[in-house]
């Protein structure tokens, strides 16, 4: 039991990094096509949504992430 509880403290785990979109839409964009943007870029690009502001002159600030693959060289 404790070789598993040092083991797990010492290893290492590498943070996740991210990438960010940064999206604006104008105040005459219909909620479903905000809806149907944000799932074509969920589905084909694999972001997912990190934050979405509405303010009150009716834009729209919408913030996209999805992870960072790094490929280590197994040669």
């Amino acid at each position: 039991m404790e070789w598993s509880v040092a083991r797990s403290l010492n290893s290492r785990v590498p943070a996740t990094e991210y990438e960010f979109r940064h999206i604006s839409l104008p105040r005459t964009t219909s909620r479903n096509a905000a809806r149907r943007l944000l799932t074509e870029q969920a589905e084909h690009g694999h972001w997912e949504l990190a934050r979405l502001r509405l303010h009150p002159d009716g834009t729209r600030h919408i913030v996209l992430r999805r992870k960072i693959m790094r490929v280590r060289a197994t040669l």
